[in-house]
């Protein structure tokens, strides 16, 4: 069994072919899984029960998208959402029960149990090598996402691709101008080009950024770097409108983890964000807004807020 809980941690999964190399037969695997120590992803391939369980959603993602690649018998890559999470771990709101395949042949696609299957015009450069898979490079993978998530979840994804400088505003432009006509279902497509920014830090700004958008409020400055009378750099402020002087900070706590300095709590990083936002006042005068994961749940009654505190500083 050692050499199959091997295969799985190289592999993420193993195929039956591979169990009957290692000596088992279908009976012996038919009573492993009676017993629970493994269990059957799909048809061929499994999975050891307790590192399954021990696994979060988006590796669950990984391992059923790897075993469904390595039963297929035809050239095909890891793509959509099942490449995006091959190279980014951001994954806020993408579905992640079902994998996706491309076909690298170009032939219409048949059907599979468990696997969504594509098929597209693949060009010089949309297919990369990821350990022993193939892969949609981190370029084209953005682009196909828009086609199967909503403009905010592909939004996020895309936004961190950006700003990790695995793909680049360019390229994304690129590629698709190179085969707009051969793109399906991208309604979301064109607004997530207009809305992606590398600047965004966060899931958290990405999606008030969305809000802002989606709701019809004034676009603002994103990572704006505020200075005082002297000309010294006091702060940088997630999003600003310098002409109303009006700056807005999203709260989330994955900012206050990231700032945390070594030996301290995150109420020392919560006190400290307080102090710096008290300077960044007085520096300016300007009105803070501040919101959270929560009111990003609430984008109309969020906007509203927004809304009147932009109206009182016009």
């Amino acid at each position: 069994m050692d050499k199959l809980r091997a295969i799985c941690a190289a592999k993420g999964a193993f195929l039956r072919r591979e169990a009957l190399a290692a000596g088992y037969d279908d009976h012996a695997l038919g009573r492993l899984r009676r017993a629970g120590v493994i269990l059957r992803l799909r048809h061929g391939a499994y999975v050891f029960a307790d590192v399954w369980e021990a696994m979060s959603p988006r590796e669950r993602h990984g391992v059923r998208a790897r075993a469904a690649y390595r039963c297929c018998d035809r050239p095909v890559a890891l793509s959509h959402v099942s490449a995006v999470l091959e190279h980014t771990a951001t994954h806020w709101s993408l579905p992640l029960e079902i994998p996706h395949l491309t076909r690298l042949d170009g032939r219409s696609v048949g059907r599979a149990a468990g696997v969504r299957q594509h098929r597209g015009r693949i060009i010089d450069g949309d297919v990369v090598t990821v350990g022993d898979f193939q892969v949609m490079a981190p370029v084209r993978a953005a682009l196909e996402l828009t086609t199967v998530v909503g403009v905010e979840a592909a939004l996020v994804t895309i936004n961190d691709l950006l700003h990790s400088g695995l793909v680049t505003d360019a390229a994304i432009r690129e590629r698709y101008a190179q085969a707009i006509d051969h793109w399906p279902h991208t309604l979301s497509t064109n607004a997530v080009l207009h809305l992606m920014d590398r600047r965004m830090e966060s899931a958290g700004e990405s999606r008030t950024s969305y809000l802002l958008w989606s709701q019809g409020l004034p676009m603002p400055v994103p990572q704006h770097e505020v200075y005082d009378a002297t000309g010294d750099l006091v702060g940088v402020v997630d999003f600003a409108w310098p002409e109303l002087g009006v700056f807005l900070e999203f709260d989330g706590k994955a900012k206050y983890q990231r700032f945390l300095r070594e030996g301290e709590e995150p109420g020392d990083a919560v006190f400290r964000e307080k102090k710096r936002e008290d300077r960044l006042r007085r520096a300016t005068g300007w009105r803070c807004i501040r919101i959270t994961w929560a009111d990003l749940e609430h984008p109309a009654r969020t906007a509203a807020m927004i809304r009147r505190v932009l109206a009182q500083a016009a």
